[in-house]
């Protein structure tokens, strides 16, 4: 064997150091990176705290840490410790075992109980938990019940910890790790390790990809058939986050390529066995155009059959053979509307009655228009004439927000469609065609947000002969789901309608309603000359994030008397990025609710919960609440309970939602929101940061959108290059969806 010299110059890495420490404070934590500054106590330093920096998260406060790293000296914090990797193991010390056992990692053990623990039991207590829990009432204020709850909560923490440890070394984070534990309990390891793909789509959080590392790292074969199925499903799946009901074949086989990596041979075959086992539905779709080819669409099951159920139960409720408000067939409208004008003090425009008209007498109809155009007061009218003719009616919009406006408009209750519908745990609604509401007109208002899935649901619900309404704004942005509603409705013959394009006088004189019309026909706004709407210009990113910080936190307060936190909301174009919701947030957040110590305070991953935090439901979660937690649902934290573990939310609509410590990846903070996830909300003030930095989102349906969430105030802060790029730039084009074909076909 013949041994090569090494070169004059290399020299072997060094070992990394290791340094023991216990977790004192988060000072920095980056989601989507994993860097993380910290602050930790040694057996050497004592009450001196160090600087540790690397990929920490998921690691909490109180814990002991092995740390793996380098020593650096940075030439503006100084010497500070570099990680490379860490793991957790118990204290030792008084000091950090009371640091530990009070910082919440234990369910029933908090601040003042980890005190009177390790006051009764010193260094001995985590040796007592172990072995001998039942000592555990010796302790003054703990119960049998107290004691066996701590004892099985330790008991959990251990076989997470020990599920961690595989799931780390395979390239998972700790907080997917405890999903993973909590979705497949002891039989974690060998879910993983056998079937890894299940983990898209049975655990929140874990799309593909994550699905695909943990794959390859327990050494699934790259070209594997279960590969290239989940693949296809995921490719399809990101078609859907982006609003698209169905991908042609074509765009399907071309970005599945391009995401596994695999020849175009290997895929065709793969679609065709998911098709036979029933994992997608292929479908041919007419073009649009009379001489546009067939379109070969591909859809996830539950899309393709959310969109026949819905044409069909649209269909089925346009030509219902009954009518429960024949009262209106042969109405004397020349008595009804000067009798509507003397209930509401006001007379409705042409348009406004043909709108009104329609709505009692055709059992579906569509009315649309920009802001200013009275809508609003159109679906009063509706509602007023419905009511004197003692109707049953119900009112509904996609979000707390906007049905809280629609119930004090109409003077009726109002109520969101997942409120209204009472969904189960699992997602399966109390009402539906076989348990049908009680309802003889139905009324959506902000209905261009609604997506596919949920018309669907609603849809079912509605009792044939009732008249369906749906209210909303077809230039805005489309829904977050997949589908297109409003426009596909407006774009089937099939279905009555009315447009409202008049701009009443009154409306004229505020600037976000004269802009809002502006920016939609690809017109430069006004941003001088209103007492309404703003303009703060500045070309670089970090200022304008600087100045979108004061302008909330001080400017608006101080010249208008609005609240901060309840009255002005921040619409961004898009989350990332150095003036994105996510840095803003951030911003935001210390401008706001800062750090106190007298406050107790949580850190999930990269975020920090505190009491009177503004925050946003990421995900749909049927089984909190009345009925349910649902995405974009928007609340402030009122309570964070150590002991208890858990984080309580009061939502805007009035319900208070406990969350536990393992639970707050569903939430993230609102003081800012991209403008997707405004829609269907109305906010006193609005906040929109323009930047350079966001230019393949600005789009002018997106900065009409943002516009539009506002009732009182607009202020654009940034750029005029990025304003100017936003107004001349028309949206994105429509998504696949075939549901306009579908109602055609009657």
């Amino acid at each position: 064997m013949v041994s090569v010299p090494s070169s004059p110059t290399s020299h072997p890495a060094p070992r990394p150091a290791e340094l023991e420490a216990v977790l004192e404070r988060i000072t920095y934590a980056n989601e989507d990176t994993g860097y993380t500054v910290a602050r930790v106590a040694t057996a050497k330093t004592g009450s001196e705290l160090l600087t540790v920096v690397g990929a920490l998260l998921g690691a909490q406060v109180g814990e002991s840490l092995r740390l793996a790293g380098r020593w650096r000296s940075h030439p503006k914090y100084g010497r500070q410790f570099e990680v490379e990797s860490y793991t957790t193991v118990l204290p030792a010390t008084v000091q950090g075992i009371r640091r530990y056992l009070g910082s919440g990692m234990i369910k029933g053990i908090g601040p003042v109980m980890a005190d009177r623990m390790v006051e009764h039991f010193g260094t001995d207590i985590l040796r007592i938990i172990e072995e001998e829990p039942e000592r555990l009432v010796e302790v003054p204020g703990l119960g049998p019940k107290r004691t066996k709850r701590i004892g099985e909560a330790w008991e959990e923490q251990k076989a997470i910890k020990e599920v961690m440890v595989f799931l780390q070394g395979v390239g998972v984070s700790t907080s997917l790790a405890v999903r993973i534990y909590k979705q497949y309990g002891d039989t974690s390891v060998d879910t993983v390790r056998r079937e890894p793909y299940r983990l898209a789509s049975d655990v929140w959080g874990i799309g593909f990809k994550t699905a695909d590392t943990i794959a390859q790292a327990v050494g699934i074969p790259h070209d594997s058939p279960e590969r290239i199925k989940a693949g296809l499903q995921y490719t399809l799946s990101e078609a859907a986050d982006d609003g698209h009901c169905f991908l042609p074949e074509p765009n399907l086989v071309t970005a599945a390529e391009k995401i596994l990596g695999v020849e175009r041979e290997l895929i065709v075959p793969a679609l065709e066995e998911l098709a036979r086992d029933e994992g997608v539905v292929r479908e041919p779709i007419p073009g649009a155009g009379e001489d546009a080819a067939t379109i070969p669409a591909v859809y996830l099951v539950p899309f393709h059959r959310a969109e026949r159920s819905l044409a069909r139960g649209l269909l089925e409720l346009l030509n219902a053979p009954v009518d429960r408000l024949k009262a209106f067939a042969d109405v004397d409208w020349d008595k009804a509307l000067p009798w509507l004008k003397r209930r509401t003090g006001q007379a409705l425009a042409p348009e406004q009655e043909e709108a009104v008209r329609l709505a009692l007498t055709a059992k579906v109809a569509v009315l649309t228009g920009g802001p200013g155009c009275g809508k609003s007061f159109t679906v009063r009218s509706v509602v007023e004439l419905a009511a004197a003719k003692k109707a049953k009616i119900v009112l509904v919009a996609p979000t707390g927000r906007a049905a809280k406006r629609l119930a004090e408009l109409t003077g009726h209750e109002a109520a969101t469609v997942h409120r209204l519908l009472q969904l189960q745990p699992g997602g399966d609604p109390k009402f539906d065609q076989d348990n049908p509401l009680d309802a003889d007109l139905v009324v959506v208002d902000e209905s261009s947000m609604v997506d596919l899935i949920l018309a669907n649901k609603l849809v079912k619900a509605i009792p044939r002969g009732a008249h369906l309404l749906l209210v909303g704004d077809v230039d805005q942005l489309p829904s977050v789901g997949a589908g297109e509603v409003l426009a596909d409705l407006l774009g089937a013959e099939v279905i009555p309608r009315v447009r409202l394009t008049k701009i009443f006088r009154q409306a004229q004189e505020s600037g976000i309603v004269v802009n809002a019309h502006r920016v939609n026909a690809g017109d430069h706004p006004h941003t001088r000359g209103y007492g309404d709407f703003f303009l703060f210009p500045c070309e670089e990113q970090e200022e304008a994030a600087e100045l979108t910080v004061d302008v909330v936190a001080n400017r608006i307060p101080r010249r208008f008397g609005l609240d901060p936190r309840r009255d002005v909301q921040v619409l961004a174009p898009m989350h990332r990025g150095t003036a994105g919701a996510g840095t803003l947030n951030t911003l935001l957040q210390e401008a706001l609710t800062p750090h106190d110590d007298a406050r107790p305070e949580r850190r999930y991953g990269g975020r920090v919960f505190r009491v009177g935090d503004k925050v946003t439901q990421l995900r749909n979660n049927y089984d909190k609440g009345e009925a349910g937690v649902f995405n974009g649902t928007v609340g402030v934290v009122t309570k964070i309970g150590l002991e208890e573990q858990s984080l309580t939310v009061l939502t805007d609509e009035d319900e208070s939602i406990d969350y536990a410590f393992d639970e707050l990846d569903e939430l993230a903070h609102a003081y800012a929101i991209t403008i997707h996830r405004s829609q269907g909300s109305e906010y006193p003030a609005v906040v929109v940061p323009l930047t350079t930095g966001a230019w393949m989102m600005l789009r002018r349906n997106l900065l009409y959108t943002g516009i539009t969430r506002a009732k009182k105030l607009v202020v654009l802060v940034g750029s005029r290059r990025a304003l100017a790029a936003a107004v001349r730039t028309a949206g994105a084009g429509r998504r696949h969806t075939a549901l306009a074909h579908r109602l055609a076909q009657r």
